[in-house]
Protein backbone atom coordinates (compact mmCIF):
# COMPACT_ATOMS: atom_id res chain seq x y z
CA UNK A 1 0.00 0.00 0.00
CA UNK A 2 2.59 2.56 0.96
CA UNK A 3 4.45 1.25 -2.45
CA UNK A 4 1.41 2.71 -4.37
CA UNK A 5 1.27 5.70 -2.54
CA UNK A 6 5.16 6.67 -3.20
CA UNK A 7 4.26 5.61 -6.76
CA UNK A 8 1.21 8.06 -7.31
CA UNK A 9 3.39 11.02 -5.14
CA UNK A 10 5.91 10.46 -7.82
CA UNK A 11 4.21 10.86 -10.72
CA UNK A 12 3.86 15.02 -11.84
CA UNK A 13 0.57 16.67 -10.67
CA UNK A 14 0.10 18.19 -14.53
CA UNK A 15 -0.58 14.54 -15.64
CA UNK A 16 -3.51 14.88 -12.82
CA UNK A 17 -4.81 18.18 -13.60
CA UNK A 18 -4.62 17.78 -17.26
CA UNK A 19 -6.39 14.71 -17.51
CA UNK A 20 -9.16 16.21 -14.64
CA UNK A 21 -9.45 19.05 -17.00
CA UNK A 22 -10.38 16.98 -19.73
CA UNK A 23 -12.77 15.00 -18.14
CA UNK A 24 -14.62 17.98 -16.97
CA UNK A 25 -14.61 19.42 -20.29
CA UNK A 26 -16.56 16.23 -21.81
CA UNK A 27 -18.94 16.14 -19.09
CA UNK A 28 -21.73 18.84 -19.74
CA UNK A 29 -23.86 18.90 -16.29
CA UNK A 30 -26.43 20.34 -17.98
CA UNK A 31 -26.97 17.88 -20.84
CA UNK A 32 -30.24 15.59 -20.81
CA UNK A 33 -28.07 12.56 -20.85
CA UNK A 34 -26.19 13.50 -17.95
CA UNK A 35 -29.17 14.45 -16.16
CA UNK A 36 -31.39 10.93 -17.41
CA UNK A 37 -28.33 8.93 -15.79
CA UNK A 38 -28.24 11.03 -12.94
CA UNK A 39 -32.04 10.57 -12.34
CA UNK A 40 -31.90 6.79 -13.13
CA UNK A 41 -29.14 6.35 -10.62
CA UNK A 42 -30.60 8.10 -8.10
CA UNK A 43 -34.28 6.30 -8.39
CA UNK A 44 -32.53 3.25 -8.69
CA UNK A 45 -31.03 3.65 -5.32
CA UNK A 46 -34.10 4.36 -3.59
CA UNK A 47 -36.17 1.75 -5.10
CA UNK A 48 -33.45 -0.70 -3.86
CA UNK A 49 -33.67 0.89 -0.23
CA UNK A 50 -37.39 0.53 -0.05
CA UNK A 51 -37.35 -2.75 -1.49
CA UNK A 52 -34.63 -4.08 1.44
CA UNK A 53 -36.81 -1.75 4.22
CA UNK A 54 -40.42 -4.14 2.31
CA UNK A 55 -37.80 -7.68 3.14
CA UNK A 56 -36.67 -7.12 6.12
CA UNK A 57 -40.52 -6.02 7.32
CA UNK A 58 -42.04 -8.48 5.49
CA UNK A 59 -39.27 -11.29 6.78
CA UNK A 60 -39.20 -9.91 10.39
CA UNK A 61 -35.30 -10.52 10.73
CA UNK A 62 -35.27 -8.30 13.38
CA UNK A 63 -37.92 -9.92 15.88
CA UNK A 64 -36.21 -13.42 16.28
CA UNK A 65 -34.79 -14.40 19.36
CA UNK A 66 -31.77 -16.06 18.95
CA UNK A 67 -32.31 -19.61 20.28
CA UNK A 68 -36.49 -19.12 19.21
CA UNK A 69 -37.18 -19.12 22.95
CA UNK A 70 -38.86 -16.25 22.11
CA UNK A 71 -41.50 -15.55 19.60
CA UNK A 72 -43.49 -12.79 18.13
CA UNK A 73 -46.99 -14.57 17.02
CA UNK A 74 -48.43 -11.35 15.59
CA UNK A 75 -48.73 -7.50 15.63
CA UNK A 76 -51.32 -5.06 15.78
CA UNK A 77 -50.28 -1.48 15.21
CA UNK A 78 -52.77 0.50 17.18
CA UNK A 79 -51.74 4.07 16.61
CA UNK A 80 -48.69 5.79 15.11
CA UNK A 81 -46.41 5.07 17.93
CA UNK A 82 -48.55 2.24 19.73
CA UNK A 83 -48.98 -1.52 19.39
CA UNK A 84 -50.20 -4.50 20.25
CA UNK A 85 -48.04 -7.83 19.98
CA UNK A 86 -48.95 -11.60 20.76
CA UNK A 87 -45.91 -13.07 22.08
CA UNK A 88 -45.05 -16.59 22.83
CA UNK A 89 -42.80 -18.01 25.47
CA UNK A 90 -42.48 -21.59 25.43
CA UNK A 91 -46.16 -23.02 25.18
CA UNK A 92 -47.60 -19.67 27.04
CA UNK A 93 -48.68 -16.67 24.94
CA UNK A 94 -48.85 -13.00 26.50
CA UNK A 95 -50.78 -10.13 24.56
CA UNK A 96 -48.51 -7.35 25.48
CA UNK A 97 -49.11 -3.68 24.65
CA UNK A 98 -46.14 -1.61 23.74
CA UNK A 99 -45.98 2.17 23.16
CA UNK A 100 -42.85 3.77 23.13
CA UNK A 101 -40.73 3.35 26.32
CA UNK A 102 -43.21 1.64 28.36
CA UNK A 103 -44.41 -2.41 27.78
CA UNK A 104 -47.11 -3.46 29.58
CA UNK A 105 -48.54 -6.83 29.82
CA UNK A 106 -52.74 -7.23 29.07
CA UNK A 107 -53.37 -10.63 29.28
CA UNK A 108 -52.18 -14.27 29.31
CA UNK A 109 -54.05 -16.24 26.90
CA UNK A 110 -55.10 -19.72 28.66
CA UNK A 111 -55.48 -21.51 25.56
CA UNK A 112 -52.48 -20.82 23.16
CA UNK A 113 -53.75 -19.04 19.56
CA UNK A 114 -53.59 -22.01 16.98
CA UNK A 115 -50.75 -20.68 14.56
CA UNK A 116 -51.44 -21.76 11.06
CA UNK A 117 -48.04 -23.89 10.31
CA UNK A 118 -48.56 -23.63 6.44
CA UNK A 119 -47.95 -19.85 6.73
CA UNK A 120 -45.19 -20.34 9.34
CA UNK A 121 -43.51 -22.69 8.00
CA UNK A 122 -43.39 -21.01 4.49
CA UNK A 123 -41.93 -17.70 6.05
CA UNK A 124 -39.22 -19.83 8.10
CA UNK A 125 -37.79 -21.44 5.30
CA UNK A 126 -37.68 -18.32 3.03
CA UNK A 127 -35.72 -16.34 5.82
CA UNK A 128 -33.64 -19.35 6.19
CA UNK A 129 -32.95 -20.06 2.73
CA UNK A 130 -32.03 -16.22 2.22
CA UNK A 131 -29.79 -15.81 5.25
CA UNK A 132 -27.80 -19.25 3.90
CA UNK A 133 -27.55 -17.19 0.44
CA UNK A 134 -26.46 -14.13 2.25
CA UNK A 135 -23.67 -16.14 4.54
CA UNK A 136 -22.28 -17.74 1.27
CA UNK A 137 -21.35 -14.45 -0.21
CA UNK A 138 -20.13 -13.43 2.99
CA UNK A 139 -17.63 -16.36 3.08
CA UNK A 140 -16.68 -15.89 -0.62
Amino acid sequence: MRALIALLASLPTAVFAQSTAENLSAIEPMSPSYLLKLSGGLLLVVVVIFALAWLVKRLNLAQHSQNGLLRIVAGLAVGTKDRIVLLQVGEEQILLGLSPGRIEKLHTLAHPVEIDEATSQSTTMFAQKLNKLMNKGADQ
